[in-house]
């Protein structure tokens, strides 16, 4: 299913929108709601680990984030999940919040290990069902859309103990499988749905740097107990890509057209500069953006890889069967992108740089936020959400 121009939205988190409006007033100038274009969505966001707490109550089972956050020296203070906001005994008083503030979207995620604490070896969790029931009920009782991501970073930690998560292509028959029990609980009232958030982000930090679990990498860019920066990041996405297309084509096929909703997914993105006013460093920025963005986006427009990334890689890189092409090509309704930054990107073919930048993995771009000891941009806290048909 396809949508029309006239049903192409956009979400931006409120984060940015306090921040524009905070510019304009200090300019003098209010800023309007009727400035904005029709159909233009104001909302929030959430990530269920961030929020929810209840960490074992009603069924729900240990997930990855919960075990790594109790690993002496992941997080810092040792904070943990295990309160946080409180979001499960207060979701009430929460989605009220978010209706005063006058949004009519928001974005929230379902926990894997709390829907299906055991994956495909257990039951649906009942309890876990209802608490997500409750909750999109009560925001469409307030004019407030549920835009629901399926994957935001945890999973039961079964799966990581069982066959390493999402190091093994089993992760994507376990994915569908989560995806479609979302789809059957949730999709009558559900119309907007992400597949999984940022699976580049996540991959860099879970399996390049090791700041997320299940924490691997290797020297240069960390020092872990496991893992293989070169290489893991590449096996990583491609199973999520997979997953994504799959679970897409088992919505497309058994649930769109009677729920009428539409699926996507959600790529972290950055804008490079070149350090160097140098036709090399102008070539790393577009290298720097093939290797990150287009790496999620190419395989989801072209059906394969960016050609830079074949390029380097050779035969680390995972090909696509024809089939899986065509599926990853026809996944899509929506592409959203979460964009935070820019950077500086700097050549590492034909320049000297640190070790970490001097990797294929990285596309051999030494990226940085400073040029000379300045910033490349004032440091505001506030990202975007553009969802594009």
């Amino acid at each position: 299913m396809k949508v029309t121009i006239t049903q192409i939205f956009l979400l931006l988190l409120l984060s940015l929108v306090h921040s524009f409006a905070e510019q304009r007033s200090n300019e003098g100038e209010e800023v309007e709601r009727s400035q904005f274009p029709s159909g233009f969505l104001f909302g929030a966001a959430t990530s269920s680990y961030q929020i929810e707490g209840a960490v074992l109550e009603d069924g729900k089972s240990p997930n990855n984030w919960d075990v790594f956050c109790h690993i002496p020296g992941s997080i810092k203070n040792g904070d943990t999940g295990d309160i946080a906001d409180d979001h499960y005994h207060r979701f009430l008083e929460d989605i009220e919040i978010i209706h005063s503030l006058g949004v009519n979207a928001y974005r929230f995620s379902i926990s894997w290990s709390r829907v299906l604490p055991r994956g495909r070896l257990g039951e649906v969790n009942p309890k876990g069902v209802l608490f997500y029931s409750k909750i999109i009920d009560n925001l469409l009782l307030k004019g407030i859309e549920p835009y629901v991501t399926i994957y935001h970073h945890n999973h039961p930690q079964e799966l990581e103990e069982r066959f390493g998560a999402w190091l093994s292509p089993l992760m994507q028959e376990e994915f569908v499988h989560f995806a479609e029990t979302c789809f059957e609980n949730f999709g009558d009232r559900v119309k907007y749905w992400t597949t999984i958030n940022e699976p580049n982000l996540f991959t860099e930090l879970a399996y390049l740097s090791g700041r997320y679990p299940p924490a691997h990498c290797s020297a240069p860019f960390g020092n872990c107990s496991s893992g293989n920066s070169d290489t893991e990041p590449l096996f990583v996405l491609h199973n999520m890509l997979l997953s994504h297309a799959k679970a897409a084509n088992i919505y497309r096929h058994k649930y769109q057209l009677k729920q009428g909703g539409f699926i996507g997914i959600i790529a972290n993105t950055f804008m490079y500069e070149p350090l160097r006013d140098i036709e090399l460093d102008r070539e790393a920025a577009k290298r720097a953006l093939a290797f990150y963005t287009a790496w999620v986006l190419d395989p989801l427009v072209f059906g394969d890889y960016p050609p830079e990334m074949r390029q380097y890689h050779g035969n680390e890189l995972p090909r696509f069967t024809s089939e899986e092409t065509k599926s990853l090509t026809q996944s899509l309704d929506f592409i959203g992108i979460n964009h935070y930054s820019t950077l500086y990107a700097k050549d590492c073919i034909h320049s000297t740089c640190s070790s970490d930048g001097d990797r294929a993995i990285q596309g051999f771009v030494y990226l940085t936020g400073e040029r000379h000891g300045v910033p490349i941009g004032e440091r505001v806290r506030s990202n975007a959400i553009i969802m594009v048909a």
